[in-house]
């Protein structure tokens, strides 16, 4: 078994769920009491927002270090957003970097369709890094087209998701935005934020929706328990 550091705290509440993904997906492999060996590095994302993501590098270098040394084999990053320094982080630290876009994309190319509406903090939604790995598997993405309603998700992932808080009034908000993504032509819908599922799910759509933490969590799995 392959040992995974787990850069976490991105929120809290979606490492959580990344732990609990993990331990089931090995044990349902494996049977028995065992679950995977895996380290977790939770940053204080206070830090994050107090330097901004952009800025973020060197608190992510800092906890991908820690885990080498401790001996993990490969990083996962626990956030969409972290991913805006995926590459770098693989090349300084000397691991590879288990790439939530990349996973995600080819769990959507695996169905055939094209056209990706995605939801994310306004990072994911605005800046290139996301989306270009997409295109890069073929796919055409989709995001609000109005700086509010970006504004809007980020405040609500930051602000409630981020902490653990679940509004009834902002789900409605949401289903409001992946309705109109839908008019313009998405045939699925990427969340693309690790708190945003604690919102939605596919239970909420008739479009499939591909849930990133669940993917990355996947494919995380498969790198515990591969050979190579």
């Amino acid at each position: 078994m392959k040992k995974v550091g787990l850069i976490g705290g991105l929120s809290w509440a979606s490492t959580l769920d990344y732990y609990t993904f993990i331990n089931k997906g090995v044990n349902a492999q494996l049977g028995g009491l065992n679950f995977a060996e895996i380290l977790i590095y939770s940053l204080n994302f206070g830090e994050i927002q107090s330097a901004t993501w952009p800025q973020s590098f060197r608190l992510l270098l800092r906890a991908c270090e820690s885990m080498k040394k401790a001996g993990a084999e490969a990083i996962a990053l626990c956030a969409n957003t972290a991913h805006l320094f995926a590459d770098r982080l693989e090349d300084e630290v000397g691991l590879p970097v288990i790439h939530i876009v990349s996973e995600t994309a080819k769990a959507i190319q695996k169905t055939g369709l094209k056209k990706v509406g995605l939801l994310g903090t306004k990072f994911v939604m605005e800046m290139d890094f996301y989306k270009h790995k997409l295109e890069e598997y073929g796919l055409e993405v989709l995001v609000p087209e109005d700086q509010e309603t970006r504004d809007y998700i980020q405040y609500t992932v930051k602000e409630e998701l981020g902490a653990g808080l679940v509004k009834p009034e902002t789900k409605q908000e949401y289903l409001n935005i992946v309705a109109d993504l839908e008019k313009k032509g998405a045939e699925c819908l990427i969340l693309g934020c690790t708190e945003i599922p604690m919102l939605l799910g596919q239970e909420d759509f008739k479009l499939p929706v591909f849930d990133s933490t669940k993917i990355h969590s996947e494919a995380i799995v498969d790198y515990i328990l591969s050979s190579k």
